[in-house]
């Protein structure tokens, strides 16, 4: 089925009725989306600063809550007056809704390419391109296929996606040669973790319905730690040596690049700071043990060290 024919029922299925705004503040009019899912498809947001939903008015009942991964259950409102004619409406809708299924066919010719095309151009953005892709579009496509129980499907091809990506990028890293190793080090870094930034948000119901809720894990976790075991675990060990190398020889890469990296490599895998404590304690407070009154000469003499390699390099004090 094609998305256009869901677009053109003017939001009047449960799941376009929920999106009335991009940050979901009011879900429906009269709350109506709210009712149909229950208190605890509520915004998160919602969640946190007004606690738990309200309970229902006379005359209705809210309805069961949705199962994990977000999907629907039933609705069956109160009988009698005003409640019948909700159920109505309710009714009417609700079965609008069921008539626009996305099926399995449906998500991978339909939903998940466009999700791939998305994913990809994130991915090798650099910084400050501006990508041509519709994030609102994108967030609904998300959406629904959370709501018609995609979210495994999805989950489990995202993470093939970006599996794959890392894969060729820690391939390019080593073909790399000494000279560029770190600096290109650094853009694959940098580039994934700003990917980071807008992926993790545009797949935040699948995050919340069915990674945290089913999974008990955090999706952002679950992407950094892909970039650790399929690219910083296998370049580790020619890196740190180029990084010692570095370091003590000034300015054979900037500052900032040692830092990026440095601190990176920390959020990743802290335990790595056992490699090279002295590099890592340059940038990460509190690497190394407090300082000590016997030790006070050499940390002199490293100081002095440091201001004659700058004064060799055109530094004046």
């Amino acid at each position: 089925m094609e998305e256009e024919g869901m677009e053109e029922e003017g939001g009047s299925g449960v799941c376009e009725a929920m999106m009335d705004d991009q940050n979901h503040n009011n879900w429906g009019a009269g709350d109506y989306g709210r009712h149909l899912l229950g208190p605890a498809a509520a915004p998160l947001g919602d969640r946190l600063l007004h606690g738990p939903a309200a309970g229902p008015t006379a005359g209705t009942q809210l309805p069961a809550v949705p199962e994990a991964n977000g999907v629907l259950r039933g609705c069956e409102p109160a009988k009698g007056g005003a409640g019948t004619i909700a159920a109505i409406n309710m009714n009417a809708s609700t079965s609008k809704f069921l008539m626009n299924v996305i099926t399995i066919e449906d998500y991978k010719s339909t939903y998940w390419p466009k999700l791939d095309s998305a994913i990809d151009q994130l991915l090798t953005q650099s910084p400050g391109d501006y990508i041509p892709i519709s994030y609102e579009q994108i967030y609904s496509c998300v959406y629904k296929c959370v709501c018609q129980q995609h979210s495994e499907q999805m989950y489990s091809d995202l993470i093939k996606k970006i599996t794959n990506h890392l894969e060729r990028v820690s391939k390019e890293l080593q073909a790399s040669p000494p000279d560029l190793y770190i600096e290109r080090f650094n853009v694959a870094l940098g580039q994934y973790m700003g990917a980071l930034q807008s992926i993790v948000p545009l797949f935040i119901y699948m995050n919340k319905f069915y990674i945290e809720t089913k999974l008990n894990r955090d999706l952002k976790d679950d992407l950094i730690k892909l970039f650790t075991e399929h690219v910083a675990e296998k370049h580790i060990y020619n890196l740190m040596p180029l990084l010692l190398e570095a370091q003590s020889t000034p300015f054979q890469i900037t500052p900032s690049t040692m830092a990026n990296i440095v601190k990176g490599l920390y959020t990743l895998r802290p335990e790595w700071v056992q490699m090279a404590p002295a590099l890592f304690s340059k940038f990460i407070p509190n690497i190394l043990p407090p300082a000590v009154e016997s030790e006070l000469q050499e940390y002199a003499a490293q100081d002095q060290k440091l201001q004659r390699e700058l004064m060799q390099n055109g530094f004046d004090r």
